[in-house]
């Protein structure tokens, strides 16, 4: 639980965190530092009193004038250790005989006494070091036995440094170390302090506590949307892609942390998802599927992509198209029939039977007209309601354009589509795109600047089976395509038809390609003897055929 004097903002928990760090690292380095240094200078105060006690102990007379002389104030002995106390600052030397009497003291009147502290080490022959207390106080002290010409032991000398020398060296030096430590302390502050302020910036104020259920929430959200997500770092490598976006662009689990032109085949998708084609609801297609990208910048240099699907809303408008032009020509016949109605039925009231009945014969042979030959031949000939359904708007739609649309004789199309709304997706792009040409309001007729033809603008549809392949040929007596564009016709985002608002153009020809390499088949394009174009499309396996029967 937290303390309540505990910061909330993380960046702040983060300053106090490192200022607590940075703090404890500088004592524990400064108490490491003067511990031992107060133990070095023990010992040096030791060895210092030890050699001053050696090269006392070496003076040539100081033996004889011990085993000659009494231990009094102003004897040899005392003269020579004051001589040598003074010259080198210690607190103390004091020579001893063998029974620990002193011959030399710094207070006179403690001459001819016995010392204080054990000589037992020297006296048996050992040199001694340490810190001792005696009459004059603490002290730093070295002991060495005094030995006559034979070698013999016949007393001691003791050398004392005053502890409080030494104590004032290690205070002398613990400013120098505190302001070392004061100055590592204030950098690890300032370095805290900018830490903490990037983290803040970055972080933007927000708890450490909420960090996990952000993310938990990013997690739920990104792969819950129906919408794709991209994320990409400033070099073009996946940083992040949830699940409807690795269903949409035909992804696996690994892609994150690799190259999006690794990812991705070359192609418009690839081109929009990295920014090297700019806009808005931008249109591609992806294995069939017609995607809205939006790309947006970040900004540490990478980029978020948002995809949504839109091949039914494409697969339902060319539906609609399909009962829009039904619906049409049923209003238009429907309108018709009532007009012959009303002529008819005036007819009889005048009297005029004759008129009547050769008005009557006439009207029951309506079906030499284009339209209704059309609708017929449809009826007779293709079998499915989508794709016949289809035809009979198109041709409604032709004859308001003053374009004439026909089935060609041999065209045979049963009622075994396995998916009728791709027929109706590849069949109805390519009679808009022929209506346009052959009526000079066409994409290719805009390229070479052609007008209206002269004459009689025509559209063919011609639909063959073989085995379970769907053959589709559509036909134009327009300004056809050019030998340079007939491989640009396919491609995403190309027209040549002006803009219009809330339409995207350059997709139905894309939509058709794709289509036809997902069953296995081919789309192209070629010019028709006399003039015009001819679209091809094949799609394998598009046929449902009966158990048992051969593909």
């Amino acid at each position: 639980m937290r303390p309540r004097w505990w910061p909330r903002r993380i960046f702040a928990q983060v300053l106090s965190a490192q200022l607590l760090t940075v703090t404890g690292v500088t004592l524990l380095t400064a108490g490491s530092v003067l511990a031992p240094l107060g133990s070095r200078l023990d010992e040096q105060a030791t060895r210092r009193a030890l050699a001053i006690a050696q090269t006392t102990a070496a003076q040539p007379g100081i033996v004889h004038d011990l085993l000659a002389a009494r231990p009094v104030p102003d004897g040899p002995v005392q003269a020579d250790a004051e001589r040598i106390r003074r010259a080198t600052g210690v607190r103390y030397i004091v020579v001893t005989d063998a029974r620990g009497i002193r011959y030399s003291h710094t207070d006179p009147a403690r001459i001819g006494r016995r010392v204080s502290t054990d000589p037992g080490p020297a006296l048996a022959g050992r040199e001694w070091t340490g810190i001792e207390r005696g009459t004059l106080g603490r002290s730093a002290r070295g002991k060495v036995p005094l030995r006559d010409a034979r070698g013999r032991v016949v007393g001691a000398v003791s050398v004392g440094i005053s502890y409080a020398g030494v104590h004032a060296l290690l205070l002398r030096s613990v400013p120098g170390v505190l302001l070392y430590a004061g100055a590592a302390l204030a950098v690890g502050a300032v370095a805290a302090a900018a830490v903490s302020w990037r983290l803040r910036t970055r972080t933007r104020g927000i708890e450490l506590a909420e960090i996990p259920s952000l993310l938990e929430e990013r997690e739920a959200v990104l792969h819950g949307i129906g919408e794709g997500v991209v994320a990409l770092d400033r070099n073009d490598r996946v940083r992040l892609v949830n699940d409807a976006a690795q269903r949409l662009l035909g992804l696996g689990p690994d892609a994150a942390g690799q190259p999006l032109d690794s990812v991705l085949p070359p192609g418009r998708t690839a081109d929009v998802l990295a920014g090297r084609i700019t806009g808005t609801d931008l249109l591609t297609v992806r294995d069939g599927r017609v995607l809205v990208v939006n790309r947006r910048d970040t900004a540490d240099g990478g980029a978020v992509a948002t995809l949504r699907d839109r091949t039914e809303v494409e697969h339902l408008g060319r539906e609609l198209d399909g009962t829009r032009g039904l619906t049409e020509a049923l209003r238009v016949q429907g309108h018709e029939h009532a007009n012959r109605m009303h002529t008819l039925a005036g007819l009889l009231e005048l009297g005029r039977y004759e008129e009547a009945a050769a008005f009557l014969t006439e009207a029951t042979g309506l079906t030499e007209t284009p339209e209704a030959r059309t609708a017929a031949a449809v009826a007779e000939q293709v079998h499915d309601p989508l794709v016949g359904a289809l035809l009979v708007g198109k041709g409604t739609v032709a004859a308001e354009r003053g374009v004439a649309l026909r089935l060609s004789p041999a065209s045979r199309l049963p009622d075994e589509v396995a998916d009728p709304r791709d027929l109706v997706t590849v069949l109805g792009n390519l009679v808009d795109n022929a209506l346009e040409a052959a009526s000079g309001g066409g994409r290719l007729a805009g390229m070479r600047g052609a007008e209206r033809p002269s004459v009689e603008p025509w559209v063919e549809v011609d639909l063959r089976v073989a085995g379970s392949t769907v053959v589709l040929r559509v036909s134009d007596n327009g300004p056809g395509v050019p030998a340079e564009a007939r491989e640009l016709v396919f491609t995403d985002g190309w027209t040549t038809k002006e803009p219009v608002p809330h339409r995207r153009r350059g997709l139905g020809l894309s939509l058709v390609h794709r289509l036809a390499e997902r069953y296995g088949g081919s789309a192209r394009v070629g010019e028709r003897s006399g003039g015009g174009a001819v679209f091809t499309v094949e799609l394998p396996e598009a046929l449902r055929l009966p158990e048992g029967a051969n593909r």
